[in-house]
């Protein structure tokens, strides 16, 4: 059985001294802990103390970790959280069982001491963050109740030099609870702009596409990227070797069969059967003579030029050498350098209504901290995979004030129509439970 404290009064204040010494000596928050709950028992003999902090145990007598599931543990806290509602742990002051629940009440019989002290920590503005359940068995006398008071604001001002930083209250009155949460709810209920994020390309407005004209590989690029050009400059060629030889070899055959018809023409007036050949004759003339039309305007397409003042738009020259390509197959594009527009790539997953019109401003990569505002004027209806591999729709913008560079990449943020600030937030979250319940 625990006893009170015995000895003559010098005695008892050279060990309360040593105690208030023990706690200022603490250096780190861990070693305080330790010392608020373990010193102090051979002074004032109680059978535990457990330390709490915002209302939560972080120390108890003989225990190295706290768990916090432990029945003690819980017990201490729930107790503590009944209390301060009552107002009962802003000073200190000795714990009556009476005033807390039945539930309690039980587990502090099989739990606690009989006998509790609450030993309050206060900041410096007089407000309280934590304290000490001292439990015990015999009654806490006069002279004990007044050394604890003391040693509580020892104890406030050890934990406050270690932890400066305000810790949070023990508990928010239902009160307050009801007025943070009404003030949440008001504030979802604030309108604001819905915008989202897509990645956006400045792209040439109405300029002229450069495709291949016919099948075959590209022998020579002539021009660089986003080199100015004008109408008529030779921009690339296609290797011609066998596109000469069709020509030249059906050159010869229009020959041939130029010379067919003439002979046969000249022996039509003494030979009927040389006659009769004559039309198949020239009509094979006129078959010969369009192959051979036809093979100069493939060698006549091998080089292509451009058929308007711009600038050659497009990647890299290398890709194309020596790669075989179809015809129609997009190479190049010629466009004026004032005139550009803005491509917008914008996922399914964050799209939201758009009406032509809306607003849209453009970061660009290689310039983040100007903003370059446009106005949404297309939205394509139908999603289209992207280079990345995901669905996306194509939105075009057309800048206000002067286009950036042809080819410049960079974010673009859309903004929608105004809507409560919950659904901003919880636009996605909401669209995905939606497609996993089914809903």
């Amino acid at each position: 059985m625990n006893a009170p404290i015995t000895g003559s009064a010098e005695q008892a204040f050279a060990r309360f001294l040593d105690l208030e010494r023990q706690t200022r000596a603490a250096r780190t928050p861990a070693q305080l802990t330790y010392s608020l709950v373990n010193d102090g028992q051979s002074l004032f003999n109680f059978r535990h103390a457990a330390l709490l902090i915002a209302g939560r145990v972080q120390a108890v007598t003989g225990v190295s970790a706290v768990d916090p599931h432990a029945p003690f543990v819980a017990f201490v806290e729930q107790a503590a959280a009944q209390l301060f509602k009552q107002g009962l742990l802003n000073q200190a002051r000795v714990i009556a069982i009476d005033g807390l629940s039945e539930s309690i009440q039980a587990d502090w019989r099989s739990l606690s001491a009989g006998q509790v002290f609450w030993l309050p920590l206060i900041d410096h503005q007089g407000q309280m963050f934590g304290g000490l359940w001292l439990a015990r068995d015999l009654p806490w006398s006069p002279p004990e109740q007044v050394l604890l008071a003391q040693l509580g604001d020892t104890y406030s001002h050890a934990w406050l030099a270690l932890q400066p930083r305000k810790p949070w209250r023990l508990r928010w009155t239902r009160k307050r609870q009801l007025a943070l949460l009404a003030s949440l709810l008001l504030v979802l209920l604030v309108p604001v702009r819905q915008s989202v994020l897509a990645p956006a390309e400045v792209i040439p407005l109405g300029g002229q596409v450069v495709a291949a004209p016919l099948d075959g590989v590209i022998s020579e690029f002539l021009v660089r990227p986003n080199q100015a050009v004008e109408s008529g400059d030779l921009l690339l060629r296609f290797e011609s070797t066998s596109l000469k030889a069709q020509a030249d070899v059906a050159e010869r055959a229009l020959g041939v069969a130029e010379a067919e018809l003439k002979a046969n023409s000249q022996r039509s007036f003494s030979d009927a059967e040389s006659s009769s050949k004559l039309d198949l004759l020239a009509a094979r003339v006129e078959q010969k003579r369009a192959e051979r039309d036809y093979a100069a305007e493939l060698l006549k397409r091998s080089e292509v030029r451009a058929e308007r003042d711009g600038i050659a738009v497009f990647a890299d020259a290398e890709r194309w050498l020596g790669k075989p390509v179809q015809t129609g197959e997009r190479l190049m594009e010629i466009a004026d350098p004032d005139q550009a527009e803005l491509r917008i790539e914008l996922a399914v997953g964050d799209a939201i209504a758009l009406e032509p019109g809306a607003e849209v401003a453009l970061f660009l990569d290689s310039d983040p901290l100007q903003r370059h505002l446009a106005w949404l004027e297309r939205s394509a209806y139908e999603a289209q995979p992207t280079a990345a591999g995901q669905l996306a729709y194509r939105l075009d913008a057309r800048f206000d004030a002067e286009a950036p560079r042809i080819g410049l990449r960079g974010t673009a943020k859309i903004f929608g129509e105004r809507a409560p600030l919950a659904l901003y937030l919880l636009r996605r979250p909401l669209a995905a439970l939606r497609q996993s319940v089914g809903l």
